[in-house]
């Protein structure tokens, strides 16, 4: 996304210009506010081919999908401007962010900066995350049916991502790793779908031909296989948000720890005033076509504050007004 110019004071100011952010943005543009979205231009899901359940959209390449939403955001009058929002403060006026581009004034700040996903230090996975090495069984499942797939052991909930992914093949390999034994009922579980338990740590992901072709085990067997699954921590991607005093909570599901986010309230409201949250930097389980409508409606409750101080200013100038004309007559 190219830089435009912009004026430094605007009406929003939207950090992320992802499915969220963009969302956020054409809304606001479209209630004619000035809004500004700034974007380092590096998504989360740009490894993956394509998003998915995303109607009318499936398949599209993410970064083509960021492109087309840039594209609407600037068709309304928004703006976009490439760059790493690093600080921010806020006072009694609103925000002043800082970006490696240079400072901006917001009366409203709204952050989407979403995830980032801590993958296992095992040689050869991070090369193949979003392509060989997936997530997702909603995002990636229709696309690796049938095919031998793997499941990496990080967690209590790996054990919940092989049996999720019985759904779209029957060949299933789940590797203990470093998520510890499984319990007797999800063990019992996993032998009912046919799933193989393998209780060793994998050492190495292996490739052929630049796609994943098997792993490769501590004890030197080596299981071919043609997709891995890693469910990968998460933790926040932006800075902006414990400068600002909200503090992180843990992601927790099914009792296990899975990462951290930022809670927010009804549209996306935080404890700090005017600052608001959407996507997956508040729910790590939003996938794109729910960031979206995430953003949509954090833009809404945006408007909303934003028209009620702007009514307020409006009735004590016209009060002033009254008041003078009456001291006149």
């Amino acid at each position: 996304m190219p830089n435009e110019n912009s004026s430094r004071t605007v009406d929003v100011l939207v950090v992320g210009g992802g499915a969220a952010g963009l969302s956020a943005g054409v809304a606001l543009a479209r209630a004619r506010r000035d809004v500004l979205v700034v974007d380092a231009g590096a998504p989360r899901n740009a490894p993956a081919h394509g998003v998915h359940n995303f109607l009318t959209r499936d398949g599209v390449a993410p970064l083509e999908l960021q492109r087309l939403g840039a594209e609407e955001v600037r068709r309304y009058g928004g703006r976009v401007l490439t760059g790493t929002a690093t600080s921010a403060v806020r006072d009694e006026r609103g925000f002043t962010v800082r970006t490696t581009a240079g400072e901006v004034r917001a009366r409203r700040l709204v952050v989407t900066s979403g995830l980032v996903d801590e993958l296992p230090d095992v040689p050869g996975l991070a090369a193949q995350w979003g392509r060989g090495v997936v997530h997702c069984p909603y995002c990636h499942g229709y696309e690796v049916a049938d095919q031998p797939l793997g499941v990496l052991g990080l967690s209590g909930m790996s054990g919940h991502q092989a049996l999720l992914f019985t759904q779209w093949s029957r060949d299933v390999v789940y590797f203990t790793h470093t998520g510890g034994q499984l319990e007797p009922g999800r063990h019992e579980e996993l032998l009912a779908r046919g799933v193989r338990v393998v209780d060793d740590r994998v050492v190495e992901v292996l490739t052929s031909g630049g796609e994943l072709s098997g792993v490769r085990l501590a004890g030197g067997e080596v299981l071919a296989r043609r997709f891995l699954v890693v469910g990968a921590p998460v933790r926040v991607a932006s800075p902006l948000l414990e400068g600002l005093g909200l503090r992180t909570e843990p992601v927790v599901f099914g009792g296990v720890v899975l990462g951290e986010h930022y809670p927010s309230g009804p549209g996306g409201s935080t404890d700090v005033p005017g600052l608001h949250l959407a996507g997956n930097v508040t729910d790590p389980q939003a996938q794109v076509v729910t960031a979206a409508g995430a953003g949509l409606m954090v833009a809404a409750a945006v408007n909303l504050g934003l028209l009620s101080e702007d009514t307020a200013a409006d009735v004590a100038a016209h009060r002033a007004r009254g008041a003078t004309a009456a001291a006149l007559a």
